[in-house]
């Protein structure tokens, strides 16, 4: 009796362990290729339909649904579809991700704007004839929180569930896709550009939010991944003493680049050795000293105006000597600066006194779903704001003798003082949206 316990209890540890070993594979996996609808998959794909949702593999998440096509002929079997954003997530190690995707619809024109993690811009407005399939490929970067012998960088509350901080990959769909397949493929020789900072640089979670950050990865080809480690609220100081430095460096290989833009926040801190010319330039050099210890290349930022304007209609500086520190930093250390500061005050002057409030998170009340007061801030931007400023690091980068140039997406060139009509401008909006405003200012 005891004999066939023990071999009964032998038999179910094994079978957990090579449950185990299977989801372990399975995570580790270097590509997955998934065919969308109810068709026949092609070979050597997994079929997807729309049924499979996202447990602990891969899947459709956060109970969106959407439609599966059925086509025959030439252009197409079949793709999903769907009238309202959907998500689809698959469980991947740390890392930068090919995206390859399959767009188009034998018999209608399809639009497709995509964003990965918590809001990241990667495609926008990829659109297809009726009877074209096209292929297109960008790459995600996916983090978790994890840096050696149990240390771990230190999450604010807010962040805690982010997306960008989970161990998945998630790509929400907006738009009238047609998406027919998927290919997810981990790539280890992209260079890596990782960006510390604040509010104006965090991918923001929620509408009607967003930063500079999370719209630069739409400016770029494959070759180039952007790890955005930047948080609301941060200063130089905080950012290294919740670890974030530590987990960039811990992962930072030679050729990439570190941007660090930093100086809302610095500026309150009022202790005996703070201020521009003491512990925030201190701090400077010791984010660029690291960085170039690792053999990869730092980026000064300055930061972002904020909208304040004289009685004449001009933006004023309301960071003190924060951008000349940095700028002086810059110069000192032979570092490449993008003057980001300079650039946003010929934006808002372009703009005006009323009309760059369009640029920013001004809005009435009952904009949004649960918003029952006005959102009316000067430093936190919207999607529009967020993509010229995005435009602005782009310029910046041309500007530069940065080799990181030769992987931006051909476009035209952009002057802040001759911004874009926001009425060019198309954001589908994402499912979620809060009234809550970022930490900092």
């Amino acid at each position: 009796m005891m004999r066939s316990t023990s071999v009964k209890i032998i038999a179910l540890s094994l079978t957990t362990v090579l449950a185990g070993m299977v989801m372990n594979t399975y995570a580790q996996s270097r590509r997955y290729k998934f065919d969308f609808g109810s068709g026949k998959a092609k070979p050597g794909f997994t079929q997807i339909t729309p049924a499979k949702t996202y447990t602990d593999t891969y899947g459709f998440d956060f109970g969106t649904t959407v439609q599966a096509v059925v086509r025959k002929g030439k252009a197409g079997t079949g793709f999903i579809t769907a009238d309202q954003p959907f998500y689809f997530s698959a469980a991947v190690p740390e890392g930068n991700y090919k995206i390859t995707l399959t767009l188009g619809d034998s018999q209608n024109a399809s639009q497709t704007t995509v964003k990965a993690e918590s809001r990241r811009l990667m495609l926008e407005n990829v659109t297809t004839k009726p009877g074209e399939i096209k292929k297109v490929s960008f790459i995600v970067n996916v983090r978790i929180p994890e840096i050696a012998n149990g240390v771990k960088v230190a999450l604010k509350p807010r962040e805690v569930g982010k997306l960008d901080w989970d161990n998945k990959l998630t790509l929400e769909f907006d738009g009238k896709t047609r998406l027919n397949a998927m290919e997810i493929e981990k790539v280890d020789n992209q260079i890596t550009v990782y960006l510390a900072g604040n509010s104006t640089v965090v991918d923001q979670d929620d509408e009607p939010w967003a930063s500079w950050g999370q719209m630069i990865p739409r400016f770029f080809k494959p070759g180039v991944a952007i790890a955005n480690h930047a948080e609301s609220g941060l200063t130089l100081g905080s950012f290294m003493g919740s670890r974030r430095l530590d987990k960039v460096m811990s992962i930072i290989k030679p050729g990439d680049y570190l941007f660090i833009e930093f100086g809302h926040n610095d500026q309150k801190e009022k202790g005996p050795n703070d201020g521009p010319y003491k512990s925030y330039t201190e701090r400077f050099k010791t984010f660029i000293s690291r960085t170039r210890e690792k053999g990869a290349i730092p980026v000064i930022v300055t930061s972002t105006s904020r909208r304040s304007f004289n009685a004449d209609g001009k933006t004023v500086n309301t960071l003190g000597d924060y951008p000349a520190a940095a700028r002086k930093v810059a110069q000192e250390e032979k570092v490449q600066l993008i003057d980001l500061n300079e650039m946003t005050t010929r934006f808002y002057d372009a703009m005006g006194v009323e009309p760059s409030k369009k640029a920013f998170v001004h809005y009435p009340a009952n904009t949004f779903p649960g918003q029952d007061k006005a959102l009316e801030d000067n430093t936190h931007f919207n999607p529009y704001g967020a993509y010229e400023l995005a435009k602005c690091i782009v310029e910046g980068i041309k500007a530069s003798d940065l080799g990181l140039k030769k992987y931006l997406v051909d476009m035209p060139n952009f002057n802040p003082s001759h911004p874009d009509a926001i009425d060019s401008f198309n954001w589908p909006m994402s499912p979620k949206n809060s009234s809550v405003k970022p930490d900092g200012n």
